[in-house]
């Protein structure tokens, strides 16, 4: 898929203006956490027209403007930048990032969801110690790493494996490396 074939929704003005330097493509900006009703509507009729991808900061309002939107507009996807590729100055976000970061993130989308029968099992996940002991947290974000799939908490770990199709081997790779 070309860049200019699907439209890009971000938090920020400083986001678009980033993003628009180097890519051609639909920026709709939400103008923060609070996403307004026009906006929702905005984005709902592009969806229906060109597929729609979410690029949000990697912090809880990014979060929380996501799952917004999943609640209300189907079929979104997802690019999830890693936290250390988005800090400057002590801030935190898409603006604080480079192209290079960018681009990488928006080669590995992830759809909102799946019907896909699970690759996985939560027993899968625990046997692997990525639930359920000391150090899942820290094996979870050296797999979200590799793979791509953003910060995330046990269960949204095994949603967004199973919306990709990881399997059980592409995991042990991943925690190997």
């Amino acid at each position: 898929m070309e860049y200019k074939d699907f439209a890009l929704v971000v938090e920020g003005k400083m986001d678009k203006d980033l993003i628009s330097s180097f890519l051609n493509c639909d920026i709709i900006t939400t103008n923060g956490s609070e996403v307004s009703e026009d906006t929702i509507l905005h984005i709902l009729a592009l969806s229906k027209i060109k597929p729609v991808v979410v690029l949000t900061d990697p912090d809880s309002p990014g979060k929380r403007i996501r799952d917004i939107l999943d609640q209300r507009i189907p079929g979104l996807k997802h690019a999830y930048m890693d936290k250390k590729d988005c800090i400057k100055k002590h801030k935190v976000g898409v603006a604080e990032s480079n192209k290079e970061a960018i681009l990488k993130a928006l080669e590995h989308l992830i759809p909102a969801s799946t019907t896909n029968t699970p690759s996985i099992t939560h027993n899968d996940l625990f046997d692997l110690g990525l639930i359920g002991s000391n150090n899942s947290s820290f094996l979870r974000e050296k797999v979200e790493s590799k793979l791509y799939l953003g910060h995330t908490n046990g269960k949204t770990f095994y949603k967004r494996c199973c919306s990709l199709g990881i399997t059980r081997k592409q995991l042990e790779e991943a925690i190997n490396e």
